[in-house]
């Protein structure tokens, strides 16, 4: 068998994003969107545009920058959604429409109210209706792993006669097993005949854990669009990781004979930056991109990676885009053009003016790390990267507390170039500090969730503060880092203020 190509189709900014607690801001999935195409991604699912003004407004702002990557736009099949995604992706050098309808009993007769023959006729009117608009359109039978085998056959067979020209097989609710997908993909392919007209695509669900061996089985049986997301996020368990499905086809190319686009020393970045996006913190044990996933506690595994690293690597920490250096990156005494270039190796590139603001505080960093590592760098340029449109920013903060004393915090804010300062009190720095924040901002955001990490090891290490506050029934994720984690917390606290303000700013 020739090795074939398997397109890359990423959901993170569409699926993904519907994980409960993941919103992401236009700036962030713009942010997103740029890095996937970097990485090689063959179709980037932008969004459901007809879901909220916000979304569509997204979607045409990615639609708009990609210059390689096909952009796509979920409608269901009801013209008023094939509209507003046809409407969003118009800026796109490169694009399709992904409409969706459900197949199995249980949604027919519970959710939807029709006949397999009503279903059929309005999968077939949807394509027909998006396919005057473009030639690139896909067809998700929703729920197709419950679908009854003849009548999914029966209709992948109409869409496709209709202009379809990729037809995806969801696992929507992450039932079937690896075996079983397998087989649905080889019987689509012996019994609709017209598939070779399609291109048969994979997207499964995690919610007994299978989700990547299911999509690689996909492929063992003829799929060659596999339909993933960063870090496995999505609804629910989350969705297959690409991560894993990309590393699993280039590490075992022996037995996939496949390959695809990605440039994977990418994936550890864009893991981060999508990690920080949601809120999500990536699991220490998580494959590919996890903290642990190529570290040696074992003696005997440590002695046999040192020997040989093949011993108990079976990939390359670089691959993926691992740093292996484990010495001082950039010191205090470090220039502008040092530190210029060596955020150009990391895959990250600043205008002027925000390369000036980071340089600052890069000093500012060093000034306070005896080492800097490339993860402090990515995550100063990612904090400082929010400053730009912050209506409310840190200008000063003073903490005290103890063991036997009232945690105190006297903090200054600048909002449109007043400062005002406040002093407050509470059950800890945290509390006190967040406690002069609402008064300083007057709102009174609701904090649903707390996690904070440290970027590299040592006791100097920067701390990453992530928040999930909800204001006005508006959730919203804020970030901050600083070597000091009370101020890494404010910073975090604002960040979160800030995205409401901009968003309230953006409805007037």
């Amino acid at each position: 068998m020739k090795n074939d190509k398997v397109f890359i189709f990423d959901t993170t900014l569409r699926d993904g994003e519907q994980a409960p607690g993941a919103t992401m801001s236009p700036e962030e999935k713009l942010e997103i969107a740029l890095s996937l195409e970097r990485l090689g991604v063959d179709i980037i699912e932008a969004g459901f545009p007809i879901s909220s003004r916000g979304d569509f407004e997204s979607v045409k702002n990615v639609a708009r920058q990609i210059k390689n990557s096909c952009v796509c736009a979920l409608a269901r099949c009801v013209p008023k959604d094939i509209d507003a995604a046809i409407e969003a992706i118009k800026p796109a050098r490169h694009k399709r429409i992904h409409v969706f309808l459900a197949t199995s009993k249980i949604h027919l007769q519970h959710k939807l109210k029709k006949t397999e023959d009503e279903i059929v006729d309005l999968a077939v009117k949807s394509v027909q209706y998006a396919r005057k608009h473009m030639d690139n359109i896909e067809f998700s039978p929703e729920d197709a792993s419950r679908t009854e085998k003849k009548f999914l056959y029966r209709i992948l067979e109409a869409v496709i006669k209709a202009g379809a020209t990729t037809v995806n097989i969801p696992d929507t609710v992450g039932y079937i097993t690896p075996q079983e997908y397998g087989a649905v993909i080889t019987g689509i392919r012996n019994n609709v005949p017209n598939i070779n007209k399609a291109i048969i695509s994979t997207h499964c669900h995690d919610d007994l854990g299978l989700a990547v061996a299911n999509s690689l089985s996909g492929v063992v049986n003829g799929a060659r669009q596999v339909e993933c997301t960063i870090n496995g996020i999505g609804e629910r368990a989350g969705n297959a990781s690409m991560e894993e499905i990309v590393l699993g086809i280039r590490t075992r190319l022996d037995f996939y004979n496949v390959s695809t686009n990605i440039n994977t020393k990418e994936f550890y970045r864009v893991s981060r930056m999508v990690s920080k996006a949601t809120g999500f913190v990536v699991p220490p044990n998580k494959a590919i991109v996890g903290s642990n996933a190529f570290r040696h506690e074992s003696g005997i595994h440590q002695d046999g990676v040192l020997k040989e690293p093949r011993t108990y690597e079976i990939m390359s920490p670089s691959d993926v885009g691992v740093s292996l250096s484990e010495g001082l990156v950039l010191g205090k005494h470090s220039g502008r053009h040092a530190f210029k270039e060596r955020l150009k190796s990391l895959g990250i590139e600043l205008p002027d003016e925000a390369l000036d603001k980071a340089f600052v505080q890069f000093k500012d960093l060093a000034d306070k790390k005896k080492e800097t590592y490339d993860e402090d760098l990515i995550a100063l340029v990612e904090d400082q990267g929010h400053l730009a449109s912050m209506a409310y920013a840190l200008v000063d903060l003073i903490s005290t507390s103890g063991t036997n004393i009232e945690p105190q915090v006297v903090i200054t804010l600048d909002f449109k170039g007043k400062k005002e300062m406040k002093k407050s009190t509470g059950d800890g720095p945290v509390d006190a500090c967040y406690k002069a924040i609402d008064a300083l901002t007057k709102l009174k955001p609701k904090l649903l969730d707390y996690a904070i990490k440290a970027v590299t090891q040592g006791k100097d290490a920067l701390g990453d503060v992530t928040v999930k506050v909800s204001i006005d029934d508006e959730v919203l994720i804020g970030r901050g880092a600083s070597t000091d984690i009370i101020e890494a917390s404010a910073k975090a606290y604002i960040n979160a203020i800030n995205k409401f303000v901009a968003q309230k700013n953006l409805r007037k």
